[in-house]
């Protein structure tokens, strides 16, 4: 509820006894009424409680609480709404919106956290926990790099989203607002045609497409085709650390990388599945390296395109890299790190 629209629902609340001679109906709002409702966020940072929460914590009760329907990197699971990506997307056609691509203020973030999700059990976060998961949405969308990065309300406001600077005011001079009286009723249209119904709408995903998503993951991966040998070059190689800001947050490589939510990825050019000592695999992966496979190019190059399609029941929850050159230049840059 915006914050107009609550205050003139509360203004409406407090004139309410004037209307009880009459009616006998409504009573004043008391302080503690008025209070708990009063919970919306604004742009300056009006309404913040105290508190904080770094990246990491963030991507713990992310993957806790809202990964499920977002997916762990915030690409969304099966029709669950997008939080990361979509950058340079607005000019399509389909454009991706995204917390990184089109919202314009993080007070937005936070408030839609912190009043509506995680979906089921809205309200149940605490507010460092909605700190933390705000900071972990920033860094999925490269708004904030450092992996260390601790949001508070002492820092909040100097956070700028990418797409802010686009949006501007909208006062709607030829339309009446409540505060102006009663609106005007004249030359009404007496009739109401609907000529265009929009795209599909709907982001809750149905019980029949979460058959349809199972009934893939155990279908028999079809034979993919062979991806065009990718040249390892610099720009590859840097292109390639971009993309895997998707990954390391589980994955870690180079020097001194240690298992996370998944295994570290050094030497994984060439090595045997399921093979990397200390990490407790799935027994779906496991059983991938019984039976031999071996990680080379072309089969990291199927994982990454649709990993529970490849090995099928894996824990693995990311949806995969849609894109070949995307895939290319995760493997160039894995490429560079040994044992």
């Amino acid at each position: 509820m915006s914050r107009s629209l609550k205050l003139a629902v509360l203004a409406a609340l407090i004139a309410a006894p004037a209307f009880a001679g009459r009616f006998n109906l409504g009573r004043e709002a008391t302080p503690a009424e008025i209070a708990a409702w009063d919970i919306d966020i604004l742009p300056d940072g009006t309404g913040l409680p105290e508190g904080s929460g770094d990246v990491f914590t963030g991507e713990e009760v992310f993957i806790e609480k809202c990964a499920i329907c977002h997916g762990d990197f915030g690409e969304g699971v099966d029709r669950w709404p997008v939080l990361a990506g979509g950058q340079g997307t607005l000019t399509e056609e389909r454009p991706v919106k995204t917390v990184g691509s089109y919202w314009p203020y993080l007070s937005t973030v936070w408030d839609y956290v912190h009043r509506a999700m995680p979906f089921g059990d809205a309200q149940s976060l605490t507010d460092d926990e909605v700190y933390a998961i705000t900071a972990y949405i920033l860094y999925l969308n490269d708004v904030v790099t450092d992996d260390e990065f601790e949001l508070s309300r002492d820092n909040f406001t100097e956070i700028r989203l990418p797409n802010e600077a686009n949006f501007t005011d909208d006062p709607r001079p030829d339309t009446a607002n409540v505060s102006d009286g009663a609106p005007c009723m004249e030359d009404c249209k007496m009739e109401v045609k609907i000529t265009m119904h929009a795209a599909v709408l709907d982001v809750t995903p149905e019980e029949a497409g979460a058959e349809a998503e199972q009934a893939a993951a155990t279908a028999e991966p079809k034979p993919e085709p062979e991806p065009e040998p990718a040249a390892v070059d610099p720009a590859l190689i840097a292109a390639g650390e971009k993309v895997y800001k998707k990954c390391k947050a589980c994955h870690q490589v180079d020097e001194g990388a240690k298992h996370r939510v998944g295994p570290q990825l050094n030497g994984i050019i060439g090595q045997a599945a399921a093979a990397a000592e200390g990490f407790k695999y799935s027994k779906a992966m496991a059983g991938k390296g019984e039976e031999g496979l071996v990680w080379t190019a072309e089969a990291l190059d199927a994982f990454l395109e649709k990993p529970k399609k490849f090995v099928p029941k894996t824990k693995m929850s990311f949806a995969g890299l849609k894109k070949a050159d995307d895939r290319a230049a995760v493997i160039a840059y894995l490429g560079q790190f040994s044992e």
